[in-house]
């Protein structure tokens, strides 16, 4: 007879024990009251949620976790064995000279833990720093599931445990593969619980190393994946399982809870659901930027949020991202003119509006600017205008958007691209003001094509979630096609500063995602000493981005928690 698994795939918030101790239960106990249940897999540390950081230094915080883990067990239906995410204590920690904790699995069934098993493979790349907190497992990870018809031979990995792949990769990240051991020692079925945060492109990436891996030792594999945005981090769920011939027999939705069977039969897994994945690269981004947003509100506890809107391409598509993630009710964008805002700015700022749904203030910045420059006349005389009477402007606008956020509990969201982020063609402590940097991974040319796609959904009647235009489109055509401007003075383009920002774009991706040096991206067709200018600018730009409001992930390289780069230092690319 069939044995019946199935993937919970949940949005864990990182700390709520019992919050999330509560999901677990109550979903697999509607689980058993209507549908047949042998197995529940969740995601890697869904307990505590990923990635819990120091909290994990927190002894009485580690001490809650056992406790709940215990409450949970007796809560479960007896007679399913549910394998869930946990931290574990390493007992042999003192004595070995060992990190204190596992990042590990407990098998919960019968009202008691009855197994434990830890994850072998720590990352320390990109925005992981397991070994800070963790000791690898070094014991047999195989589980026999025994039920009333079957025994089924388990091999339980986590996460990194699933990717180092030599003949996948063409080279090896570790001295163990845990995947291979398991398949040696007779595991029928590999499970791995995960936290794999997104990036473009990464649910086929990982597809494509789970079906490699499959098809490479002739095991099944079903893949649990956290969903949900935690800071700048973003899962995407995309759980799968995949049978011995490496097709995908069940596959969850995308950036949405779901739980999800996965059956067991004649000796390999049967088809069951395989969800849709977003149909486009640009529709995936969209749905990763919502998902971000919604859950970085929600989970700080902000119901609504306020935006500056000056007319521009990126703060349209901000606004855009947080109608669709809080709702258009609860966004509030603020038009702050100054006497160099076109008028069309403001029309533009407007029309977008309309087209949301959302609440607009204005409030003209032109007073301010005059009591600023009489007060710093006396110690500006003798010197000519120039950038920081500029910047005063976006200081003055950072300023009013932080006192509506004070005055009012709302959620201020930052709307500058990764593009400027990278050579600091923004204002710290202006347009950089905010709790949370939406759009702070998309390079300038992305927004655009952000947009079109909108827009392009929009005349095709294609239904965006959450998201219903009420005008001619979603973003106004004349925010489409106007030259970007920071218009801090008469006249003024980005293009005055910078190069156009296809070429600047190309560049970034070469020195920033793919680390070439000034002479390696020269040779791909840029001119050798602007490719020096925006090095240099990403250099001095270093300390405006580690004073940032924390930014979504999208891409592999993100001025985020995994971007640790010195302020304070001289060196050539």
């Amino acid at each position: 007879m069939a044995v019946h698994l199935w993937m919970a795939q949940l949005n864990p918030i990182v700390g709520d024990l019992s919050g999330n101790a509560r999901a677990i239960a109550q979903g697999v106990k509607a689980l058993h009251h209507r549908q047949p249940v042998d197995v529940v897999i969740t995601s890697e540390l869904a307990l505590c949620g990923y990635p819990p950081k120091d909290l994990l230094l927190n002894r009485y915080f580690i001490d809650n976790i056992q406790k709940e883990l215990d409450a949970l067990a007796k809560a479960l239906p007896p007679n399913v064995a549910v394998l869930v995410g946990t931290v574990l204590p390493n007992p042999a920690a003192s004595r070995n000279g060992e990190k204190p904790l596992y990042n590990g699995a407990a098998l919960l069934q019968g009202g008691t833990v009855q197994r434990v098993f830890a994850k072998q493979l720590l990352p320390t790349y990109d925005v992981f720093d397991e070994s800070r907190y963790f000791a690898p497992g070094d014991t047999n990870n195989l589980w026999r599931l025994q039920t009333s018809s079957d025994c089924l031979t388990i091999g339980v990995t986590i996460c990194e445990d699933l990717w180092n792949n030599e003949a996948f990769w063409g080279e090896r990240h570790y001295q163990k593969n845990p995947v291979a051991e398991l398949a040696a020692q007779g595991a029928e079925l590999i499970v791995n619980l995960s936290a794999s945060p997104y990036c473009v492109a990464k649910p086929k990436l990982r597809q494509a190393l789970i079906e490699h891996t499959v098809q490479q030792y002739g095991c099944p594999l079903i893949y649990v994946n956290q969903v949900g945005g935690n800071d700048d981090l973003i899962f995407d769920g995309t759980s799968l399982a995949v049978s011995r011939t490496g097709a995908v027999v069940s596959q969850a939705h995308s950036f949405q809870e779901d739980w999800l069977p996965v059956v067991w039969d004649n000796g390999d897994l049967q088809p069951t659901t395989v969800a849709p994945r977003p149909a486009t690269e640009a529709a995936e981004i969209w749905q990763a930027l919502v998902l971000g947003v919604r859950d970085y509100a929600r989970k700080c506890s902000f119901e609504r949020v306020v935006i500056g809107l000056s007319g521009g391409i990126d703060s349209a598509l901000v606004a855009a991202i947080a109608t669709a993630a809080v709702g258009h009710e609860n966004v509030l964008g603020v038009l702050m003119p100054s006497p160099y805002s076109s008028v069309h700015s403001i029309t533009d700022a407007k029309d977008l509006a309309l087209n949301l749904g959302i609440q607009t203030a204005q409030l003209p910045i032109a007073p301010l600017m005059e009591t600023y420059h009489h007060v710093l006349a006396p110690l500006f005389a003798q010197t000519a205008p120039g950038v920081a009477e500029e910047n005063i402007q976006a200081r003055i606008r950072g300023t009013l958007l932080m006192a509506i956020a004070n005055k009012f509990g709302h959620l201020l969201i930052s709307t500058g691209n990764k593009s400027e982020l990278a050579v600091g063609y923004c204002t710290l402590y202006g347009d950089m003001s905010g709790g949370l940097a939406a759009i702070a991974d998309v390079p300038k040319t992305r927004v655009y094509e952000l947009c079109h796609w909108l827009n392009q959904q929009a005349s095709q009647r294609t239904p965006i979630p959450e998201l219903t235009p009420r005008g001619n489109g979603v973003i106004p055509a004349a925010i489409l096609t106007k030259a970007p401007s920071a218009e801090l003075k008469p006249n003024q383009t980005d293009q005055d500063t910078l190069p156009p920002y296809d070429v600047l774009d190309g560049i970034l991706a070469l020195m920033i995602d793919r680390h070439y040096s000034d002479g390696d991206i020269a040779d791909q067709g840029y001119d050798l000493a602007l490719v020096q200018r925006v090095r240099q600018m990403v250099q001095r730009a270093e300390f405006k981005r580690q004073q940032a409001a924390p930014g979504l992930k999208i891409t592999d390289r993100a001025f985020g928690s995994g971007w640790r780069m010195p302020i304070a230092a001289r060196w050539q690319g």
